[in-house]
């Protein structure tokens, strides 16, 4: 059984990650596998950098991510640009590390854009990790001082709440305390190892 694992920005994805992972799952990090493929000295950088320039490097050869995220959050050919370039390489990490993983081991994909790249189709169960919209802006603001400009702006480069939600087959509100959430991931968790009996 394949499951995808998503949810908008602020969100509380990564903290369900980690509840799956407690609870035995093997998780694979799109977001990790994101900045494996950008590394220093990998060809996946050489490529980006060939697209937007040196400016988007660090004086020690790195990807300066607030700078390149200046530039293709301001602009949507851009980002169309960058994610053409890396999501390829994403996918290709993430079909190994999935082959790699223990025979009977609950795999759970963690992308962050997998509807936004259309992905949902991949997946037997896709669950959404689903947050009012007001509620992804004060997290924003608050937790990783952003202005309320720099949020929206974020979220408006993402799938809307309501497009997440049409691909969803399992829906994880993130809206109560983390004793709610983590009942909710157990139920989930449970849920999934049942289904995944029965294929």
């Amino acid at each position: 059984m394949t499951i995808g694992l998503t949810g908008g920005i602020a969100s509380g994805k990564s903290t369900v990650a980690g509840m799956l992972a407690d609870l035995g799952c093997v998780i694979v990090d799109g977001d990790l596998i994101a900045r494996e493929v950008v590394a220093r000295g990998t060809p996946g950088l050489a490529e980006v950098v060939a697209a937007f320039g040196p400016g988007i490097l660090t004086r020690e050869g790195e990807l300066n991510r607030p700078a390149l995220g200046a530039i293709v959050f301001a602009d949507e050919a851009s980002r169309h640009r960058l994610e053409s370039l890396i999501h390829p390489r994403i996918a290709a990490r993430a079909a190994e590390l999935v082959s790699n993983a223990p025979e009977g081991a609950l795999v759970i994909e963690d992308m962050p854009l997998l509807v936004e790249g259309g992905m949902q189709a991949r997946f037997d169960e896709v669950i959404v990790v689903d947050v009012p919209e007001e509620l992804q802006v004060q997290r924003m603001c608050e937790d990783r001082g952003m202005t309320q400009a720099d949020a929206l702006a974020r979220m408006a480069a993402q799938a809307s709440r309501a497009e997440r939600l049409a691909a969803a087959t399992v829906v994880i509100a993130n809206t109560g305390t983390l004793e709610e959430l983590r009942a909710r991931v157990e139920q989930v968790y449970a849920d999934l190892v049942g289904r995944a009996a029965q294929t």
